[in-house]
């Protein structure tokens, strides 16, 4: 691999929340991520300021030689400046923070439309068992005898 002065290497297992600091996770835990992909580093780093980045799908690191989790690289000026970090673990922490952040507002959403119940015009949703509502808190010998 070629060294490049003016470019950064993210690779999405940097944020793993699964697996441990020895495992190659590169920020805290209240900066990663469950199911980290390249497409949502990318999104990352574009809502934490970085705008001159490019994707490599399909690459692996070469600590994680089993996973084609693919790689961003980042301009290195770019970076530094949207970010206002110093080095490369600043940018990281920008990073995970933005991450973390969009998924915790996704599943916030995620909850609150469950528990809204279904939408209107969601037959699927809506439709439920309709048995026995009106015999509720009887006894079961009583409903028999009603249905004679």
């Amino acid at each position: 691999m070629a060294n490049h002065a003016d470019r950064v290497v993210v690779w999405p297992g940097y944020f793993d929340s699964k697996t441990s600091r020895r495992s190659g996770r590169r920020v805290s835990k209240n900066r990663s991520v469950a199911n980290p992909t390249l497409d949502g580093l990318a999104f990352a780093a574009r809502s934490a300021g970085i705008r001159k980045m490019k994707r490599e799908e399909n690459t692996s690191h070469p600590s994680r030689p089993h996973l084609q989790e693919g790689r961003l690289w980042i301009s290195t000026t770019d970076a530094l400046s949207a970010t206002g970090a110093e080095s490369k673990e600043g940018i990281l922490q920008a990073i995970g923070t933005a991450w973390n952040n969009q998924q915790s507002e996704a599943k916030a959403v995620e909850k609150a439309a469950k528990t809204s119940g279904p939408k209107v015009g969601d037959k699927r949703g809506q439709s439920q068992r309709k048995s026995f509502k009106s015999a509720k808190g009887r006894k079961p010998s009583e409903r028999r005898k009603r249905r004679k």
